[in-house]
């Protein structure tokens, strides 16, 4: 039996639904991960224009962009296990460049940013409140990295209640396996993958029933 049948035969990769209240979490792309002068970031150049691309939409129709960056304080630096196994991860430091969202995403000063200390923007912040505050049905997750921080996000917003859906080619990874690996794993069992072309257009749909209900 094939791998796609194994996992249709199980009940998995069915299509998630889609609200008429979306919003935008755009994960950890801050300096620290996509400048590779830090030891800790890759090229994520395309990913960061496909996700621009989404977020400025959003904005346009009144849809909320929110980003979340890692930032730690010095003295969590010896108490937090995340930080033994990813050591990397600790000059990611409060008030450093490397925290910073990176300019290209046109971040705008209106946009929320949640910091958080681990993968999840879920975990220990107040995402989910502003997300329910904000009556979002649908979640967008774009970001890096795929089989990190994007990953631990997509698990809990389904957890939260949310259904979410994940342009792959507004995800960004350290390498080309644990990338793929993840996105067919999410689009298994907790989100849509699809890109940034079907997203833009669901997003204007989405403007359009608004007026004609006008």
């Amino acid at each position: 039996m094939s791998q796609a049948a194994i996992y249709h035969q199980a009940g998995f990769g069915c299509a998630v639904p889609r609200g008429s209240r979306p919003a935008i979490v755009v994960v950890d792309f801050s300096y620290g991960f996509t400048n590779t002068q830090y030891p800790t970031a890759a090229d994520m150049r395309a990913q960061i224009a496909a996700t621009r691309r989404l977020t400025d939409a959003a904005r346009t129709l009144g849809f909320p962009v929110i980003y979340t960056t890692i930032a730690y304080h010095p003295g969590e630096l010896e108490m937090l296990p995340w930080l033994k196994k990813a050591s990397g991860m600790a000059a990611l430091l409060e008030g450093s460049r490397l925290v910073e969202i990176d300019a290209a995403t046109g971040v705008q000063p209106q946009d929320a940013i949640i910091i958080k200390k681990g993968a999840s923007a879920f975990f220990g912040t107040s995402l989910a409140a502003m997300l329910s505050g904000a009556q979002v049905d649908t979640l967008v997750v774009t970001g890096a990295t795929t089989s990190g921080c994007v990953r631990a996000t997509v698990v809990d917003a389904v957890q939260s209640g949310f259904n979410v859906l994940v342009p792959r080619d507004c995800c960004a990874d350290r390498a080309a396996a644990p990338h793929d690996a993840n996105l067919y794993d999410m689009s298994q069992k907790y989100a849509d993958v699809t890109d940034a072309d079907d997203l833009h257009t669901w997003l204007l749909s989405l403007a359009k029933n608004d007026s004609s209900n006008i």
